[in-house]
């Protein structure tokens, strides 16, 4: 509990240990990590992001950067994003990449599991309008193939297009011609990733920790 000593108001992060699950000693990594990014100051902003060497080059870097200002992963059923965000703000966000203990429930695991798939789904879906639309879609898969050199614009656009018709033949099945996919909603995206093993996968190393090393 020691780390937790030279934290302002304690009993506040008593009860973030308990709505994050990331021990005091934890938190105290985390809070030493926040200081350093914002410089010490009280908030942290986008810009203090473009600090991070090993985010630089990581092809969501903009997805990655934005889910920490979205509203919506604070667990508090909010909508839109922020300018910046405190410390309470960035542990929670951090919450999302935490391995789940060794010793949970079955529903606990699903529920973990659940919780971060909707983390994921909020990063494609940008205009928070409940589904990742074609544009949102092909948007993220452009970016991926990006770094490839050998591919030129048009045919990574292509890639992404195709990328998405199959999506939509996986979730919805069937379609005729004249049927319009208005993109994946959460329900779908739980169905086209039934099955991956997200759990322990979902981490993030760019801030120098690793979180798979952030579990009791």
């Amino acid at each position: 509990m020691g780390a937790l000593q030279s934290l302002p108001g304690k009993p506040e992060y008593v009860d973030l240990a308990e709505k994050t699950g990331f021990s005091f000693e934890q938190i105290g990594i985390l809070h030493n990590r926040f200081k350093q990014l914002s410089h010490n100051e009280e908030t942290l902003l986008r810009d203090h992001f473009n600090d991070i060497p090993d985010l630089a080059c990581n092809p969501i870097r903009l997805q990655i950067i934005e889910a920490f200002f979205d509203r919506r992963n604070f667990r508090q059923n909010g909508e839109g994003t922020v300018e910046e965000i405190g410390f309470k703000e960035f542990l929670v966000v951090m919450s999302h990449f935490k391995p789940p203990s060794l010793h949970m429930t079955q529903e606990q695991r699903e529920s973990i599991r659940r919780d971060k798939l909707r983390f994921l789904f909020n990063m494609h879906d940008a205009d928070n309008d409940g589904t990742i639309t074609l544009e949102e879609y092909r948007h993220v898969v452009e970016e991926l193939l990006s770094f490839s050199e050998a591919l030129e614009k048009d045919t990574a656009k292509s890639i992404a297009d195709a990328a998405m018709l199959e999506v939509a033949s996986i979730s919805m099945g069937h379609m005729e011609p004249d049927e319009f996919y208005e993109g994946i909603t959460f329900e779908h995206f739980l169905k086209l990733l039934n099955g991956f093993e997200i759990e322990s996968k979902m981490n993030i190393r760019f801030l120098n920790m690793d979180t798979t090393t952030l579990c009791k």
